[in-house]
């Protein structure tokens, strides 16, 4: 089973966090936002907590899909952005709203603005190692702020992702190319991303454009809703 939690009022606003982290990243952004939308926070499989899902990307989802209300605006961070493109293609949505995220974060020959997956598969193994230690030092990277790195970093010891949670959230990054399938949606998308951004370079903000998504790129890292600047 999945954890979730609805707070606020207004147009249903759901939203999925990325790899390792769990629901608790979003807590400013609920307290922020939950006066203009009714917002659901979902807990990963296998992240926070939530129990595990054995599958891939489809079984993630599909399980995410149960506990979404009606036609929502589905907002997704990183990984969380990829499972959105995936449920976008199943269910109805009125909106789409990526942060950080791409329908392909691995390079290949017909694809540029991912990571190389040897170099992927080295950060992987070296956050696998310590997960705890690994993400708090990701989170330092990515704000300045001591209050919202001591706040992540807690949520991180309290509510750890699962090993197995882990190496699927992986997989299902290095192996999944939506880009045919984003490209075929024709629903409002949006995109926000970082400009210090390594894993989804900010260069891909030109391909976003190219294909009419509404495109932001803010003065951050990969966590671009801590940024001051960020809005819905």
């Amino acid at each position: 089973m999945l954890y979730s939690n609805t707070i606020g009022t207004g147009k249903d606003l759901v939203l999925l966090h990325g790899w390792g982290f769990n629901s608790e990243l979003f807590n400013e952004l609920v307290a922020r936002y939950k006066s203009q939308y009714r917002i659901t926070v979902i807990d990963l499989p296998g992240h926070g907590r939530s129990s595990e899902v054995v599958g891939g990307l489809d079984e993630w989802c599909n399980e995410i899909i149960k506990i979404l209300p009606n036609n929502p605006i589905l907002l997704g961070w990183s990984l969380g952005g990829l499972l959105a493109i995936n449920i976008a293609t199943k269910i109805r949505i009125s909106q789409l709203i990526l942060l950080a995220s791409s329908p392909n974060f691995v390079q290949n020959e017909h694809w540029q603005f991912g990571i190389d997956a040897d170099n992927f598969r080295q950060f992987s193994d070296t956050l696998q190692l310590n997960p705890s230690k690994g993400l708090k030092r990701f989170v330092s990277l990515q704000t300045q702020d001591k209050t919202q790195i001591k706040n992540l970093s807690r949520s991180i010891d309290a509510l750890p992702a699962s090993t197995t949670a882990l190496n699927q959230g992986l997989e299902i990054l290095l192996n999944t190319d939506l880009t045919q399938q984003f490209l075929a949606l024709s629903i409002d998308k949006s995109i926000i991303l970082g400009e210090k951004d390594t894993l989804v370079p900010s260069t891909i903000a030109h391909w976003y454009q190219q294909q009419g998504v509404d495109t932001t790129v803010l003065n951050s890292g990969h966590i671009p809703f801590l940024h001051q600047n960020f809005t819905l």
